[in-house]
């Protein structure tokens, strides 16, 4: 499937006129977690490719197992608990992967394909994540998987950027022979291969640039810089950090930084986003959006002391579920006004997004910004709460394909690479985001105190969710 929406984008590409010759240098993000098996002998054919035939049907046997395990594959629950103990824990296995184990990440999916089906694996002459995947194709040879997208599998080692051989040794034997050596999310890879300069008339110096993962691309897309957070705020909220020391924890993701090598970025999912939001505006505001930011207009900093937990359904970060309000002095309560409610919806989401930031290394330096993207990033009086709890300038993006973005300035980063240019050099004329809020002059005090009662109350919430 992926190998003829490449071969039908680059039809469209070239009835549209796109003149291929002036592309200098190309790269690309994957879906994060999957994987493709290539099968022995695949590597010849992808390096013979006749330029008169499409990719599909000349590599459609090239591969041991037919179906990808993709990030919505979590039937390795038992590959994952022998992964943790191997690496002597849960907690462990974070700080040298950078996450704890997780049954959609590709480690321990190969783990489950060797053993329930050995002879696919057998087969088997590499595997490549969707990324490193993509970018073999124009290569036409194996590409390398990069460190920003290896290391979201449970078996980089995130400091020495190097397989973890306690990982490896507990997935799958010769795994690093199939693996192959990771390298720089910056290296250039090559020259586009033969087929596509004789079948489409890219030009032969045209440089293939690693491709990465769609979540980096995205970072990358962003153009966060040093101590910046990117949150989208869309059905599930994500937020996006870059962390110079990180601290892996069993919640959240830690990568390999996509544009600095020396650096991280660290990931954190939120199940409960815009699907709750709508719910409390539906409940409280009479279904609008222009009540539900009065309410928010009208409610003072910090909501007179009072919290709310909104779990609609069982959330990522924390695991927990449930509807908890609490008072001022910490006690249960069944109800708020409609507006205190809608207060403490948006100042509890906003907490935990910086609570949880911060148990990953995160913290806010001068000059940090808070960049936000998705459907609510439209509404000013969320973004002022926003930035009022994390005690940050925000700015929106205009950015609906990030990750696509990205690779292309990926691309142009990895040629200026081997003569010393940074990516900040490279994306410099890019358009800057727009500031739309500043946070309250007292917002500070209000929010420290807050956001250490918010942590209190959230391990309450967290032991009534699993007693």
């Amino acid at each position: 499937m992926w190998v003829k929406a490449l071969d039908l984008l680059l039809e469209k590409m070239r009835g549209a006129g796109f003149d291929f010759s002036r592309v200098r240098a190309l790269s690309g993000s994957g879906q994060q977690h999957g994987s493709v098996y290539w099968k022995r002998g695949a590597s010849e054919t992808l390096s013979r490719l006749d330029p008169n035939q499409d990719l599909f049907h000349q590599l459609q046997n090239s591969y041991s197992v037919s179906d990808s395990p993709v990030w919505m594959d979590s039937s390795s629950k038992q590959q994952c608990q022998d992964l943790q103990a191997a690496a002597g824990g849960a907690l462990r296995l974070s700080e040298i992967t950078g996450s704890r184990a997780y049954e959609r990440f590709t480690g321990n999916q190969i783990s489950k394909v060797r053993q329930t089906r050995p002879e696919q694996y057998q087969e088997t002459e590499r595997i490549s994540l969707v990324s490193s995947f993509a970018a073999s194709l124009f290569l036409g040879l194996y590409a390398a998987i990069d460190y920003s997208d290896g290391s979201g599998m449970n078996l980089l080692d995130i400091r020495t950027r190097n397989w973890s051989e306690i990982c490896l040794e507990a997935t799958a034997p010769h795994l690093a022979r199939l693996l192959g050596d990771p390298l720089p999310s910056t290296s250039v890879l090559g020259s586009v291969s033969s087929y596509f300069v004789d079948r489409y008339g890219f030009s032969e110096s045209c440089r293939v640039v690693a491709f990465t993962g769609d979540n980096p691309a995205s970072l990358a897309g962003m153009r966060l810089q040093p101590g910046d957070i990117a949150v989208s705020l869309g059905t599930s909220d994500t937020v996006f950090l870059w962390v110079q020391q990180p601290c892996p924890a069993l919640e959240g993701h830690v990568f390999c930084n996509p544009v600095d090598w020396q650096a991280y970025m660290a990931l954190l999912c939120f199940k409960n986003g815009s699907l709750t939001r709508e719910r409390i505006r539906n409940q409280c505001a009479g279904g609008s959006w222009e009540a539900f930011s009065a309410a928010l207009t009208n409610t003072v900093l910090g909501n007179n002391g009072n919290i709310g937990f909104y779990f609609d359904t069982m959330e990522i970060t924390p695991p927990a579920i449930g509807i908890h309000r609490f008072d001022k002095d910490d006690n249960e309560v069944s109800s708020l006004s409609p507006e205190a409610e809608v207060r403490a919806l948006v100042e509890g989401q906003f907490l935990s997004r910086r609570l949880h930031a911060e148990r990953l290394g995160y913290s806010i330096i001068p000059g940090t910004r808070v960049l936000a993207t998705g459907g609510a990033s439209c509404n000013k009086e969320i973004l002022q709460v926003l930035s009022d709890v994390f005690g940050a300038p925000v700015y929106t993006m205009d950015l609906s394909n990030s990750a696509c973005l990205g690779s292309a300035y990926r691309a142009l980063h990895g040629l200026v690479t081997e003569s010393g240019g940074s990516f900040f050099d490279v994306v410099k004329h890019a358009p800057e985001p727009q500031l739309v809020v500043r946070p309250h002059p007292t917002a500070a005090q209000v929010y420290d105190k807050m956001l250490k009662r918010y942590g209190q109350l959230e391990e309450t919430v967290l032991q009534w969710t699993h007693s």
